[in-house]
């Protein structure tokens, strides 16, 4: 029998009873197999010797090129974080200079925006480098541009509005007023504050990242919206739109911010009932192919496969597993069905597929779509599912 983990307290049960019904319903159509520990090993081995054999042209990639060649930019970052989990967990020598040779070749230093959260991403694969090599000047660059942000915070509204940068942003990207960034920054704040023991870095964090729960998380879905845009936006079928990737930035970044908190930090446990409250929804979502509907409401609107949020979500729900914040029992199968689908969608290659273009909605996918973070997530994934 399917049922919720309350462990925590009384009021993370009045939180996750409203979800409770639809998941038992849904949990049932899932087996509990799991993958054998080498066969993962060898999917996730194919993706990402597929993609870094593919690093020097993207015209396997339909859009933004451009921003895809950009080595210390959002979409190279979101790779290489699941690269180095990857390489992580598998000691693998040639995956690890692979992540050295990137800070190489961008001198160890943020994206050309470095006040913007997506420009930030690049530095989370920096911090690892430093903390295995014990050098924390590959960090250095880091540091200043963040010691920069403190000194000249910005406190304007999160309200999404037309660009007046002259850079093709949003006003209010100077703070995360966009659900992807917290994926893209606070893990990497964390994790400078973790290394250098500076409690301004998580300080800020925690403050930035209320202020966007309180701003783009639905409270009765449990659900981020991608920014302020999306408040009264409905989808064809009039559902409200939360895109799967988008809550898949979020999802998958909690696990990478919760590991920089110390253990004894009482905010660490806000991020981790932030965390099971959205497995808790996010698990009543799972189509019976494994994987989530690129509208997370509206499973019709665009009813094909979708990799990245699938690859982030069952990342996250393998890592609440492995470190006991889900129930086995309970997320297992959603675990199962998702790795499950995303190997369905490497080919013998290694070319993952049906992954989202780049955008900032749910959108039309096509089988030979692929895309770095689409990898990325396969790997995060990866390194969770091989553990369990």
């Amino acid at each position: 029998m399917c049922s919720l983990f309350l462990g925590l307290n009384q009021k993370l049960f009045l939180v996750f009873s409203i979800v409770t019904i639809p998941f038992l319903a849904g949990c049932a159509a899932h087996k509990t197999e799991l993958p054998d520990k080498s066969s993962v090993s060898a999917v996730a081995n194919r993706a990402a010797d597929w993609q870094l054999a593919h690093m020097q042209s993207f015209d396997y990639v339909r859009t933004f090129r451009d921003h895809t060649e950009n080595s210390s930019g959002w979409i190279q970052g979101a790779f290489f974080v699941g690269l180095n989990r990857w390489a992580e967990q598998t000691s693998n020598p040639r995956y690890l200079q692979a992540l050295f040779a990137n800070g190489e070749t961008n001198n160890w230093k943020l994206g050309d925006k470095s006040w913007h959260a997506d420009d930030q991403v690049i530095g989370f694969t920096y911090a690892a480098v430093a903390a295995r090599t014990n050098n924390f000047a590959f960090i250095t660059p880091t540091q200043k541009t963040f010691k920069e942000i403190l000194a000249n915070r910005v406190t304007h509204s999160l309200e999404y509005q037309s660009d007046t940068t002259g850079q093709g942003e949003a006003t209010c990207q100077r703070r995360w007023c966009w659900c992807d960034a917290l994926f893209m920054a606070p893990p990497v704040w964390a994790a400078v504050g973790k290394l250098t023991g500076d409690p301004a870095y998580l300080n800020y964090v925690d403050e930035e990242y209320q202020a966007t729960i309180d701003y783009l998380f639905d409270k009765q879905e449990h659900l981020f919206y991608r920014d302020g845009r999306f408040f009264e936006r409905r989808s064809k079928n009039d559902k409200k739109i939360f895109w799967s990737r988008g809550n898949g930035w979020v999802f998958a970044g909690l696990p990478l911010l919760i590991e920089q908190i110390p253990v004894h930090d009482p905010r660490k446990q806000k991020y981790e009932q932030l965390f099971i409250t959205m497995a808790a929804k996010l698990i009543t979502l799972q189509q019976p192919n494994g994987f989530w509907p690129s509208s997370l409401l509206d499973k019709d609107e665009f009813n094909v496969p979708e990799t990245s949020g699938t690859g982030f979500m069952t990342f996250g729900l393998a890592w609440g597993i492995n470190n006991r914040l889900l129930s086995r029992a309970d997320y297992l199968p959603a675990v199962t069905a998702g790795w499950r689908g995303l190997i369905s969608a490497v080919d013998e290659s290694g070319k993952l597929g049906w992954v989202q273009q780049v955008g900032a909605s749910p959108e039309k996918i096509l089988q030979e779509d692929t895309q770095l973070y689409g990898v990325g997530a396969l790997l995060l994934a990866a390194s969770e599912v091989s553990r369990l």
